[in-house]
């Protein structure tokens, strides 16, 4: 597998999803890649054709296995309170299974920088690679300060914030910033006395 070096969005927004399929942040409905097909589909989401799964390979429970293994490695990166720690990280990655950097043509023929994965290296070390990748790219164009925990407080999920303003606030937007929303919104109901049973108990004086 080729991985472009100079966009880290694709490896970075892996690393971000990927670490949000844990039990640990899915709470209420629990673990995400419950199975091998689950994997699968999860890689496709992202158009990811890993060499390892070519004409047609499918996930096994190994590499699923691995894949969950990784997952913890990926949060603990992205928790290091040390951006040197961090880079070592992520670099680990890269190295597990990368080969390069070295220069391909793109599919506008233009030169660009790509780290290749060892032949017929395990699907979770090409997944590593590119992750790592990401990773590096993130931490060199925009910092350790975009490894963030939730903002959420019922949430122990992570990101890496590639926004380009860089507010990014939760690890999943469309989850997280609504249900603490709609927690707030709830709370000042309550607060205020407005709710729906208080509205009744005015309407019977």
């Amino acid at each position: 597998m080729k991985i472009d070096f100079s966009d880290y969005t694709l490896g970075a927004g892996l690393a971000t999803d990927l670490v949000n399929t844990s039990p640990l942040v899915r709470r209420s409905t629990g673990e995400v890649l419950v199975d091998p097909a689950a994997l699968q589909r999860f890689l496709a989401e992202y158009g990811i054709r890993p060499d390892a799964l070519v004409q047609g390979r499918r996930p096994t429970d190994g590499d699923l296995e691995q894949v969950h293994a990784l997952r913890q490695e990926i949060r603990g990166i992205l928790e290091a309170t040390s951006e040197d720690d961090a880079v070592d990280g992520a670099t680990a990655l890269v190295m597990r299974a990368g080969r390069g950097p070295a220069l391909y043509r793109d599919a506008k023929d233009r030169w660009q920088w790509y780290i290749g994965t060892a032949p017929h290296a395990p699907l979770a070390d090409e997944l590593a690679v590119l992750m790592g990748a990401g990773l590096l790219g993130a931490l060199r164009t925009l910092s350790h300060d975009r490894f963030r925990h939730c903002s959420s407080p019922v949430c122990d999920g992570m990101f890496v914030d590639t926004s380009r303003a860089g507010r990014r606030r939760y690890c999943m937007p469309d989850v997280c910033g609504n249900r603490l929303n709609v927690a707030n919104y709830r709370a000042r109901q309550q607060g205020s006395g407005d709710g729906p049973s208080a509205g009744r108990a005015q309407s019977n004086r």
